[in-house]
Formats: C-alpha cells, structure tokens, sequence
C-alpha cells in the first residue's frame, strides 16, 4: 500500500523493554532479550488492523525480532541496516554516569549532533548513511512496510525526515509507547507522516 505513486509508508515501532531499559544501561549492539514486563507490555499493544497487510522487517537483534514475533509476525525479514547505533566501550553504561564522569567532554559532544560520537562508536549521521541504501530500496519497491527498530534508528530516520540536526530538542518529542509513521520517496529522501500515534489498548 503506498501514500501516492511515488510515496512509500514506513512505520517504525521501537521494540518491547528489557531489563537494561528499566536500569537506564545503554544498549547498542548489546543484544539483551526482553524483560518479563516487556513481553507483557508487547502483548497489549495495539496497532491498525490494516498493517498486519504490510511488509514486515525487523533488526536483527533479539529484542526487536521478539517484539515482531509477539506482535504476531516472527517471519519479519532481518534488515542489517536496521541494527542499532554502535555505542562502542560505552554500552552498559548509563548517560547520567557518563556525563557525571566527564562533564564538559560530554557537554562537548553532545553538542555536536548529527557527528556526536560514543567512544569506539558511530555517529548518528554514520547510522543515517547505512540505513540510506535500505531507504533507496524501500522506496523503490513501493511496499508499506513496518520497521521494528530502536530508538536511536528511528531518531536517525526522524532527523532526516524533519531536517533536524540533533542540536537542541526535536521539532516533536517521540514518546515510547507509540508508532511513526514516514512517507518513503522512490529515491529514499523522507518526509514525516504521523508521530506519536498510541499503541494502548
């Protein structure tokens, strides 16, 4: 199902909570599995009836495959470029620690936006240019699909869509507990659909 002939949709859902979200802890590529709270907060959601018609793609970390699966679509396609930012020597640790450890470095950096960088990570501009091929597909298949995805993936693909540079607060918050929905062009520019659309029952 495409917007127009020339607009593909993309729905993005965060995965379910694990035991690291509920501790602050970052995750990254660390591949924690849901928690119990999580599976069961899964279990509620709510989407559209009309996404189950979708293509359905997950990262191939476990607790984005396991939020598809409980979500009723465990044969979601496993899309690399969907894996999360890599947070480097960073993961396990918290932003509150990080920055208590190193204020004015953290201050720094963060201040960079879109090139800042975890220690022995990628920037967030370096995530948008691997998640740029798969856009390029996407758009050219002209599918609606659903991701299932992380935070800083659908932060990445927010900023594109809304010229965001990452300094500063967003044009529009994206709460948890929510799906957004993005316009795909058929050369894989973006533009914002719907955000902050509930998953409660």
């Amino acid at each position: 199902m495409s917007r127009s002939p020339a607009q593909t949709t993309l729905v993005l859902l965060r995965h379910g909570p694990t035991d690291w979200n509920a501790a602050g802890r970052i995750q990254g590529r660390s591949d924690p599995p849901l928690s119990a709270a999580g599976r069961e907060a899964v279990a509620a959601w709510r989407l559209p009836a009309d996404l189950a018609a979708y293509d359905w793609v997950t990262s191939p970390l476990a607790r984005a495959v396991e939020t598809a699966a409980l979500l009723g679509h465990p044969e979601a396609a496993r899309e690399p470029a969907l894996r999360e930012m890599d947070w480097g020597a960073w993961e396990g640790e918290s932003l509150a620690a990080l920055r208590r450890a190193d204020p004015e470095g953290m201050a720094r950096n963060e201040a960079r936006g879109l090139d800042f960088r975890p220690a022995g990570g990628e920037s967030p501009r370096e995530l948008q240019a691997r998640l740029a091929p798969w856009l390029d597909r996407l758009g050219g298949a002209g599918r609606a699909s659903v991701a299932v995805c992380h935070k800083g993936v659908i932060r990445a693909l927010y900023a594109l869509a809304s010229g965001w540079d990452m300094t500063g607060p967003p044009p529009e918050k994206l709460r948890d507990g929510c799906w957004h929905s993005l316009a795909v062009a058929a050369g894989g520019g973006l533009s914002v659909a719907a955000l902050n659309r509930s998953l409660a029952p």
